[in-house]
């Protein structure tokens, strides 16, 4: 088909706006999946997708539509993840399209990774289609958010699309916009190859699957083609384009969206955002916009059960293969036993690991306190990168600590910037300028900590705007500052899986808050439990567990006191010589509970 009735076009959105249910209609409306096979968030193959709403994986798929003209167009649309943690994944698909359908909820209006997701369409030249999602809900304000994407965008407001994606009220009405907005794709099928890979999956039996766009040049099979970044080298087994599967071809041309299989076992080899080319005359001029995906947050998983540690290692190999942003590595805590330190883009992409390891692979695990990347600086006068707390050097070595900060941008109601400026400020967050994006909602720029932000910030956010705010946030390179090393001693031992990295002045309150939290949860035993916060050697919070205790002087009711002082110090010493041999067992509550700083 000639690229003049090709379309590529993506869909983007904040969280729960009802991408995935109008990708549904647009399927249906193509007659690309029948109404018998048809159910809710087709695309989202995951159950975990479809319970929680949201989109994890890019989904492409061709659709076939002919228009009110007569004439029969092939649209190429990718369904692209809506979280923040999956922002780079999100560049790299807008980067195979020309056009993206822009969805915002009628009933809640412009949110942060609205924002966000148009600045990345704007940043890759894409045309946008404004469209009104949820018009027929009771709460909907549709002539109030028209008016603010009308604003933002510099657009018509008579020109925004008003839609129902769960009913299908005004759905048609977008694809004819897609054919009249959406520029064909430009390319020549007869320069050397240039194809952009935007995903890739790891298919059981056939390897690695990259999902590709072409942009010059044609792809066939039986091909030697080349990973620029790598420059490893395959020979092409099969190629095609998606439906509700995939569909082999014998050729992709310039202006295609598809897939290609070359018998690639390890999905590393794959690099999301690569430029793929032929062995023999390829293009010298990579696709822009690549970088390595780099884990944000660390956080170490360890078996619930020791038995486990080799099912895990199972698990994690295995869930690499279809997630290439998850980093792990082997790690061994004293506390815990044998584990892995596992790097994530963000909480959120933790949360769905976790999840998965447990559904897919049925293992119990236990997580450490999440973290994130420190630069340490040591007097010798070099730099090194720390991603757990156990393997930051001793504080004599140290000349200083810099940490990861992050711009964040909220928005919220008015009535909320009080009480959220307040959460901002306990979170050593620095307020950077403020617009009022309407006289009733307002933009707020912060600039804070990334590790202040992993913890508990999201839900401290949405508790003090009763769930009205949305947040964004982008990396912003590392600033030095007053941090340290606070250490959790069990009867004077150190446990690695506390251990935390923390400014110097939030120390104090957080080491007694840890101590008092393991004082309710660790179970009391025959001897004292001594609960310690540390810098270094400068003990700064303590807590004690008291011990079960005999009476051993109810037998002495009468005669000399030294027959009662003789019997406590044998008591004593019994107590002395069984905290020398005993060990404190501490349960999976304990790590769970320094995750809740309330």
């Amino acid at each position: 088909m000639s690229t003049e009735f090709t379309r590529n076009f993506c869909i983007i959105a904040h969280i729960d706006h009802g991408k995935s249910t109008l990708a549904d209609r647009l399927l249906e409306l193509t007659g690309t999946i029948s109404k018998e096979k048809m159910q809710a968030q087709v695309l989202d193959d995951m159950d975990l997708e479809r319970e929680r709403g949201i989109t994890i994986k890019s989904h492409p798929i061709r659709m076939a539509y002919r228009a009110e003209s007569g004439s029969e167009y092939q649209f190429n649309l990718i369904d692209t993840p809506g979280h923040v943690d999956f922002s780079y994944e999100v560049s790299r698909s807008l980067a195979a399209c020309e056009g993206a359908i822009l969805v915002v909820d009628a009933s809640q209006g412009i949110e942060a990774q609205t924002l966000t997701n148009i600045y990345l369409a704007l940043d890759n030249d894409l045309a946008i289609i404004p469209v009104l999602n949820k018009v027929d809900l009771a709460s909907a304000r549709p002539e109030e958010v028209r008016r603010q994407v009308s604003e933002l965008l510099g657009v018509d407001p008579a020109s925004i699309i008003a839609c129902s994606a769960k009913s299908g009220l005004g759905v048609p009405p977008i694809l004819e916009r897609v054919i009249v907005d959406v520029p064909q794709p430009a390319g020549d099928p007869e320069k050397p190859l240039k194809a952009l890979i935007f995903d890739s999956k790891y298919d059981d039996f056939r390897g690695a699957v990259a999902y590709v766009r072409v942009f010059d040049g044609t792809l066939r099979k039986g091909d030697v083609i080349s990973f620029m970044s790598t420059g490893r080298e395959y020979e092409v087994d099969e190629i095609g384009f998606f439906r509700m599967g995939r569909v082999p071809l014998d050729v992709l041309s310039a202006g295609e969206v598809g897939y290609m299989v070359a018998n690639i076992r390890t999905l590393t080899d794959i690099k999301i955002g690569d430029t793929l080319t032929t062995r023999l005359n390829g293009t010298s001029e990579a696709v822009p916009g690549y970088r390595e995906v780099k884990p944000m947050v660390f956080s170490g998983i360890y078996p619930v059960d020791k038995s486990d540690y080799e099912n895990l290692r199972g698990a994690l190999e295995k869930l690499k293969l279809n997630d290439s942003s998850l980093s792990y590595e082997p790690e061994t805590s004293s506390a815990l036993g044998f584990g892995f330190r596992a790097g994530f883009l963000g909480l959120l992409h933790m949360e769905i690991v976790q999840e998965r390891l447990l559904r897919e692979f049925d293992v119990n695990i236990i997580t450490t306190v999440p973290n994130v990347k420190y630069k340490v600086t040591l007097k010798t006068g070099e730099e090194s990168f720390v991603e757990s707390p156990a393997k930051m050097p001793s504080p004599g070595e140290i000349e200083f600590i810099s940490e990861p900060m992050v711009k964040l941008q909220v928005i919220s109601p008015t009535d909320y910037v009080g009480s959220i400026m307040k959460l901002c400020e306990e979170k050593r967050g620095a307020m950077l300028p403020m617009e009022y994006l309407e006289t009733t909602r307002v933009c707020l720029h912060y600039r804070m900590p990334l590790a202040e932000m992993i913890i508990d910030f999201f839900d401290k956010l949405k508790s003090c705007s009763r769930g009205y705010a949305s947040m964004d946030y982008e990396l912003d390179g590392y600033d030095r500052d007053n941090l340290t090393k606070l250490d959790i001693l069990i009867n004077g031992t150190p446990v690695d899986a506390f251990s935390s990295i923390v400014h110097r002045d939030k120390a104090f309150a957080f080491g007694q808050e840890i101590t008092s939290k393991l004082k309710d949860l660790i179970p009391r035993q025959m001897y004292e439990v001594a609960i310690q916060a540390a810098i270094g050697n400068k003990i700064i919070a303590r807590t004690t567990v008291k011990p079960f205790r005999k009476d051993v002087t109810s037998k002495c009711y009468g005669g000399d006191i030294s027959r009662k002082r003789k019997l406590l110090e044998k008591q004593k010493e019994g107590k002395k010589r069984m905290k020398q041999v005993g060990n404190v067992e501490i349960p999976q509550e304990a790590f769970l509970a320094v995750l809740s700083r309330d």
